[in-house]
């Protein structure tokens, strides 16, 4: 936590020193704080840009002078509408080809959610996995190893993933049971990324289809009355 302060305080002190208002130079005083790893966007406010880091969301003034961090809320409708999570769902449905999918026999919501193999409450989840499907709810997943990238945790998921049955394996690595080594072109890396960008700290980590992200676990028929209260709601 003291490292994202430090980090905000140091990503304050630069934009302040920005001129220009070109997103070279947002870029160029990202690269100096080590945010190598960006993309900047229009955004909904006007006089401010989007920008997408690994560290988060970020929307800056066009003179490079301010900034705020996510998330930004549109609270014009009857319910408060989380807009950078409707930008970041793109990025969601553009990695569904990569997820393992659990699918609810009579589907009524769909829910996408970010873990680790090695989390004690992912596991929780999981083995409740009938439960949610006979809910009506589809569980859809994404890896967020949460030791980081490039880890042994991030390793044995990607054999998951690469794996030939999917579900088995992951099944199999709920259980405890260490999956067999495989390999493929899949690129774990953009699961977490997305993560981060969606603020998650810890899993498991629910995006629910109305684009509102729940940290932590939630049972069965809990998390199907906050998905049938927001489906009222919207």
């Amino acid at each position: 936590m003291k490292k994202h302060f430090v980090m905000m305080a140091l990503l304050a002190s630069a934009f302040s020193g920005l001129v220009q208002a070109d997103d070279s130079a947002i870029q160029q005083s990202l690269n100096k704080l080590g945010l190598q790893q960006t993309e900047i966007q229009p955004s909904p406010l006007p006089g401010f840009k989007t920008v997408m880091t690994e560290s988060g969301v970020l929307y800056v003034t066009d003179d490079g002078k301010h900034m705020i961090q996510g998330p930004l809320y549109d609270v014009s409708g009857a319910q408060p509408v989380n807009v950078t999570n409707q930008l970041l769902d793109k990025k969601v449905d553009a990695l569904a080809s990569q997820m393992i999918v659990y699918k609810a026999p009579k589907e009524q919501h769909v829910i996408t959610v970010f873990t680790d193999i090695t989390c004690g409450y992912c596991r929780k989840l999981h083995e409740q996995m009938a439960d949610y499907n006979a809910l009506g709810i589809t569980v859809r997943y994404l890896a967020f190893p949460r030791e980081g990238l490039h880890g042994q945790v991030e390793n044995a998921m990607k054999s998951i993933w690469c794996s030939a049955d999917r579900n088995k394996a992951f099944d199999d690595a709920m259980k405890g049971n260490a999956p067999a080594a495989a390999s493929c072109d899949i690129n774990l890396d953009q699961h977490y990324k997305l993560g981060i960008l969606y603020g998650i700290q810890g899993t498991p980590a629910i995006l629910t289809d109305s684009g509102m992200m729940i940290p932590g676990y939630q049972g069965p028929q809990e998390l199907k009355q906050v998905l049938d209260g927001q489906k009222r709601g919207g």
